[in-house]
């Protein structure tokens, strides 16, 4: 009986939580329906009555927003796919080949997580510009190709999979390129279905590389470009929100079509040392 109540309670509280974690998320969706002189009614209208449709309107129209989606899921894409890969090789070797200081090199890498970005911004600009790609899209993407949380992630689920499969592999003639791409990789699924969410999302919710990097609007990323449609309807609250949701789409949808690889990767990836 104790058990049940705790059980109640326990899940009471996380219901109360959650309510307050989506209450921000349903006010701009509902906010971005509205007229001006609907978004601070007391109580809130959380349907609007009538429905304004014409804040996406111009939003798509004002502003070159599929452009900016054109370039952020160029920038996205190629980031996610060059961190999945150098990131899946780099942890294969830090998990199944041996060789002096393994465990030295990874500590060290590992620490990186712990310097902030904000700390090599300055060093890593001053590289872009050296190599003259200021004000273009390979910078962001170059950016996002070394990941310390990238390697950790895959290096751990790696660690479960047996030496026994690797090493018959061996004893039957496989080298360690088709040993990883024929019994490593179809084995981490989930672990890169993760990594790719993540970096997927991380890419496209980044604000401050390209507000370093970019200078022309016509490469703005959404983020940027959603800034810049910002400063243009200060306190027009109701187009603002229409942006932001528009802004949001891919990313709710990735996550909520690959919830399950997310989980799943992320109690395998975390359960081995």
């Amino acid at each position: 009986m104790k058990k049940k109540i705790k059980n109640s309670i326990f899940y009471m509280v996380m219901f109360l939580l959650s309510l307050v974690m989506v209450f921000p998320f349903l006010w701009m969706i509902s906010t971005s329906f509205k007229y001006d002189t609907q978004v601070f009614t007391i109580p809130i209208e959380w349907i609007p009555n009538p429905v304004n449709l014409s804040n996406y309107v111009k939003v798509w129209t004002e502003e070159p927003f599929l452009i900016f989606y054109k370039n952020t899921a160029l920038v996205a894409v190629c980031a996610t796919v060059g961190q999945v890969v150098i990131s899946a090789f780099a942890a294969y070797a830090f998990a199944k080949i041996k060789f002096a200081g393994r465990n030295f090199v990874f500590g060290l890498y590992i620490a990186t997580m712990m310097v902030p970005w904000h700390t090599i911004m300055i060093p890593q600009y001053q590289i872009i510009s050296r190599l003259q790609l200021t004000d273009t899209h390979l910078a962001l993407i170059m950016g996002q190709l070394a990941s310390a949380f990238g390697i950790f992630l895959l290096r751990q689920f790696f660690l479960t999979i047996p030496d026994e499969l690797i090493e018959a592999a061996r004893i039957d003639g496989a080298g360690e390129i088709i040993t990883f791409g024929r019994i490593v990789l179809p084995q981490a699924k989930p672990a890169l279905a993760t990594l790719i969410i993540f970096t997927f999302i991380q890419v496209w919710n980044d604000y401050m590389a390209p507000l370093i990097y970019l200078n022309t609007k016509e490469k703005y990323t959404i983020q940027l470009g959603l800034k810049f449609f910002q400063s243009e309807h200060t306190m027009q609250y109701t187009i603002i929100m229409a942006g932001t949701v528009c802004a949001l789409i891919p990313i709710l949808v990735v996550f909520l079509f690959f919830e399950k690889q997310i989980t799943s990767g992320m109690i395998h990836s975390g359960l081995k040392g």
